[in-house]
């Protein structure tokens, strides 16, 4: 076979998953390296964690890239709202020191930790190897999540008003990645 593997029509939720995915992995990718490069000023103690987690994500990007791949699929139109939003966000939570990071990753992956379940169960019988990909990485993500969450000694209205709006911005961006 020297093309594409061919895909069954039923896994088109599959492939809008699987692009709006590793747009999404792209997003978290640039979301901890502005918060890496910040953190180097505002939370030194944070960066070994933050190369941690970028390590997983390019992993996860690259999972999903290797998928749209094989599958001849370009990359999702969301691929660079995802990349300046990251950026932007990784920035100014940086900025904000150690418990913003923290709470920036506990409301993220707490948005992305329901989705992946959601697609997860909503794949299983239409596009299994879609849905073996998503539970490839769904312990790292919830490692991230716990780590952030350990990391967070005193849950302020700051905080909670921050993860309360990164995580709706997380939602719009899926959101939006699945209809364009």
């Amino acid at each position: 076979m020297d093309g594409p593997a061919t895909i069954p029509a039923a896994s088109a939720l599959g492939n809008r998953i699987l692009k709006v995915d590793h747009a999404g992995e792209q997003g978290a990718i640039c979301v901890y390296r502005a918060q890496w490069a910040v953190a180097g000023l505002t939370a030194p103690s944070m960066r070994e964690q933050l190369a941690d987690f970028l390590v997983h994500e390019k992993r996860h990007r690259s999972i999903f890239g290797a998928a749209l791949m094989k599958r001849g699929l370009s990359r999702c139109r969301s691929y660079a709202l995802c990349s300046l939003g990251g950026y932007v966000l990784g920035t100014l939570t940086a900025l904000m020191g150690r418990r913003a990071i923290a709470a920036t990753t506990i409301a993220i992956e707490s948005v992305v930790l329901r989705h992946l379940a959601e697609q997860q169960e909503q794949l299983q019988t239409v596009d299994p190897e879609a849905a073996a990909l998503i539970a490839s990485i769904i312990d790292d993500e919830q490692l991230h999540h716990d780590r952030s969450l350990d990391a967070i000694d005193d849950d302020s209205g700051l905080l909670r008003l921050l993860r309360t709006g990164v995580g709706q911005a997380t939602e719009a961006v899926i959101w939006l990645g699945m209809r364009l």
